[in-house]
């Protein structure tokens, strides 16, 4: 074993940003076969839930302890979003040019990246890769405001709640692993050519391709957790 030592060139990581967000709608079957790029988000907040301790006493003692199960939910602030988003805001258009309101709200799933930046590379130095599954929103309240001398863009907002989806495997004491709304993909973690090969296919099935010497490209899906940890394994 060596000391410890800090602040190291190279090691001081950081995480800023959110760009390159994906909104996949829920099929009947529970996947998410095509996704649209979603301009103008300008926060995603996550605000896992839940997992509180319950203490149990005996004796005059604490006898043990359970935890709640964890819940994930996210609050998304954006300027504007795409035609889709309106199924999951409840929203509905019986024709053309004409939308109503608290119609069912449908189920979706979101990816975004986040960068990782450290003191040598800035913001180049990597990303993580958000997957979120199995999520709805509530009504959100939007403001409008008259133009002034100082007019700002509206920008709106929507609390996210997610049902876990089920993860094939065990972990690293031999337990099934517990079913989850949120994967977290992160590049520095692939090294070699091989494994980042690996990503670079995920990457193709949530942001689609174009098709290369005539052929037709792929069409951007939402891969379930056990899809993706085939697809890195």
């Amino acid at each position: 074993m060596s000391e410890l030592v800090w602040d190291q060139v190279g090691e001081k990581l950081y995480e800023a940003g959110v760009d390159h967000c994906v909104l996949y709608l829920q099929n009947s079957s529970g996947a998410y076969p095509e996704g649209v790029a979603w301009n103008g988000i300008t926060s995603i907040t996550e605000s896992p839930s839940g997992a509180d301790e319950q203490k149990f006493y005996a004796d005059n003692i604490v006898y043990g302890s359970i935890r709640g199960t964890e819940d994930f939910g996210a609050t998304i602030e954006a300027f504007m979003y795409p035609d889709e988003w309106e199924l999951c805001d409840g929203s509905a258009s019986p024709v053309k040019g004409v939308h109503i309101g608290q119609q069912t709200r449908k189920p979706f799933g979101l990816s975004y990246r986040t960068l990782i930046g450290n003191d040598t590379d800035g913001l180049d130095h990597g990303y993580k890769i958000h997957l979120i599954y199995n999520a709805t929103v509530s009504p959100s309240e939007k403001s409008r405001e008259t133009i002034n001398e100082s007019p700002e863009m509206a920008n709106p907002s929507w609390e996210m709640t997610t049902t876990p989806v089920p993860v094939s495997g065990k972990d690293a004491n031999d337990k099934p692993y517990k079913p989850t709304a949120h994967l977290i993909i992160t590049s520095t973690d692939f090294e070699t050519e091989a494994e980042k090969t690996k990503l670079n296919t995920l990457l193709a099935a949530l942001y689609g391709t174009n098709g290369e010497g005539g052929s037709a490209g792929t069409t951007a899906y939402l891969p379930l957790p056990d899809a993706v940890i085939d697809m890195l394994d």
